[in-house]
């Protein structure tokens, strides 16, 4: 990717993590925000929007600096097993176990005594559900062996970077930081080929300009390659 491509991803990145959890902080937290409104307070109306900005500033941060360090992990291991069938494999596998530590762990230290272990699904439901919606949209933008990294990105990957909400457990941060990392998470992972693809070309076009035209079968080859990711 070229770096001007690059800082547009940071960029838009970053503008998405910070509108998400502006939209979903005033609806999450609206108890506490509602005196703001009801009494016309402007001065902290646009205070606690700057404020929830900033915050899905950070949330984006998080979610891109997750999502930077999978490419590198998915390449090892593309490299280690030699295989894709094998590492999207190992893959589901680390799915599944993050799923089971997600609903019983957070039951096992949160729960209070006699409280039913069903509440615990709806946050596992809600992540599953949009890394299946995005792994899909991605395996038809792409190939079908992007199907499995994508899911990986949404639930694990969101499940990582989303830790210190998780260890918190106040209802609100913990959906309203999953919101901003889900979508931060969904957009680079279906914004990524276009944007590789973008790059191929550029440097196609410049090294045609430098070398009087020519195409160099090397970009070409760049440019035909189904992307993995």
């Amino acid at each position: 990717m070229t770096s001007r491509n690059w800082v547009k991803l940071f960029m838009t990145t970053l503008l998405i993590g910070g509108i998400t959890t502006a939209i979903f902080g005033f609806i999450l937290r609206w108890n506490e925000f509602q005196p703001y409104f009801t009494e016309f307070k402007i001065i902290d109306i646009l205070s606690a929007f700057i404020w929830l900005i900033g915050m899905g500033f950070l949330f984006s941060l998080v979610s891109q600096l997750g999502f930077f360090a999978y490419l590198t992990v998915h390449r090892f291991g593309l490299g280690i097993f030699k295989s894709v069938s094998l590492w999207n494999a190992v893959q589901i596998v680390f799915i599944l176990f993050g799923f089971f530590d997600l609903i019983y762990l957070r039951y096992v230290n949160f729960a209070k005594q006699g409280e039913s272990i069903i509440p615990y699904f709806g946050p596992a439901l809600i992540l599953l559900v949009a890394g299946l919606v995005v792994a899909r949209i991605k395996m038809k933008q792409t190939n079908r062996e992007a199907f499995i990294p994508a899911l990986f990105v949404m639930t694990i990957v969101t499940l990582v970077e989303w830790v210190p909400a998780l260890k918190v457990n106040d209802r609100s941060w913990l959906y309203l930081m999953m919101l901003a990392l889900m979508a931060c998470n969904a957009y680079q992972l279906l914004i990524l080929h276009k944007l590789n693809a973008k790059s191929a070309q550029e440097r196609q076009k410049r090294a045609s300009q430098s070398n009087n035209h020519k195409p160099l079968s090397g970009n070409k080859k760049a440019l035909t390659k189904k992307p993995s990711m």
